[in-house]
């Protein structure tokens, strides 16, 4: 009896991490549309920590930290969800989901590229394939003048890039810190300071807030779908997937992703795709797939999705 439901659980979870983790993308751009970004963002990271907590007491779970845990929490909370995601949701605003999905499956080849840079790690010969074919994949995508329409657009892709940077970094950041071995209780902490900061920043750039009783029904729903299933259920069963299967398995999530977005935009949100972006997309994803050797498919598995969308 245990094999069966062994096997749906671990179906149900490949099937979180790949739809759930893409169709992010487009509940964002569905949500940004109406709602402030800084604000959607903070109510999503808010809302979801707080039922983490919520959730981790139910189940007996301890939620004491000690100073220096706090603080590390505070430091992935900024670099993963305040700026790394909110300055996404902010750049969806300007550029499709697709394309934002699609750029930031590049966030391997930006790894890579600080490990070597930072830690001095050496580079193995598939990864140097895996990084030009990286770099030749993001110019395609971004040399796209027809999906360059104002200057804000451009700006978009820029603040993309430097999100990138700023997941990567907390990606080499959370592997070294001293942080909550409980992995729930952990991402309770990084949701709740990541969201209190984006709450300060939506403050300090006065944003208007808008009450849920004024939220459009697609926008209650994409809220929700942010919360409870991008928030807490995909990165649960990132987390089961990498106890029950094997690493390389769980980082296919890293090729799904941008197709389910792309799609999704296309057929939701009439977004475009071009034979340039199709032809982007494979020269990128192929990069990926280099890059993603075995040697390195453990640290890129754990820490390059675990909040990016």
């Amino acid at each position: 009896m245990d094999k069966p439901r062994n096997t749906v659980l671990i179906i149900l979870a490949f099937f979180s991490i790949y739809v759930i983790w893409g169709s992010t993308y487009l509940l964002n751009k569905i949500a940004v549309t109406e709602l402030p970004p800084f604000m959607l963002a903070s109510v999503r990271f808010i809302t979801a920590g707080l039922l983490i907590f919520v959730i981790a007491k139910f189940l007996g779970m301890k939620l004491y930290v000690t100073k220096k845990q706090l603080l590390n929490c505070t430091i992935a909370g900024f670099l993963f969800l305040s700026f790394g995601n909110g300055v996404v949701v902010w750049a969806l605003k300007y550029v499709d989901s697709g394309f934002a999905a699609l750029l930031i499956s590049a966030q391997p080849l930006v790894i890579l590229l600080l490990l070597r840079f930072i830690n001095g790690k050496k580079i193995e010969l598939m990864s140097y394939v895996g990084v030009v074919l990286g770099i030749i994949g993001v110019y395609l995508l971004v040399s796209q003048k027809q999906l360059i329409t104002n200057d804000d657009t451009a700006i978009g892709m820029i603040m993309i890039f430097v999100c990138m940077l700023s997941w990567s970094y907390g990606s080499l950041f959370v592997s070294k810190s001293d942080l909550p071995s409980n992995f729930f209780i952990n991402t309770g902490y990084q949701m709740i300071t990541g969201g209190l900061m984006l709450l300060l920043g939506s403050l300090v750039f006065g944003e208007v807030w808008i009450l849920p009783a004024q939220w459009s029904g697609r926008v209650i729903f994409s809220m929700v779908g942010l919360v409870l299933f991008g928030s807490i259920v995909a990165f649960t069963s990132f987390n089961y997937l990498l106890k029950v299967v094997s690493p390389e398995k769980v980082a296919t999530s890293t090729y799904v992703n941008p197709i389910i977005a792309m799609v999704l935009g296309f057929y939701l949100l009439d977004e475009q795709i071009t034979l340039q972006s199709i032809s982007a997309a494979v020269v990128l994803l192929s990069g990926v797939y280099f890059i993603n050797t075995k040697k390195q498919l453990i640290l890129f598995s754990r820490f390059s999705k675990k909040y990016k969308n």
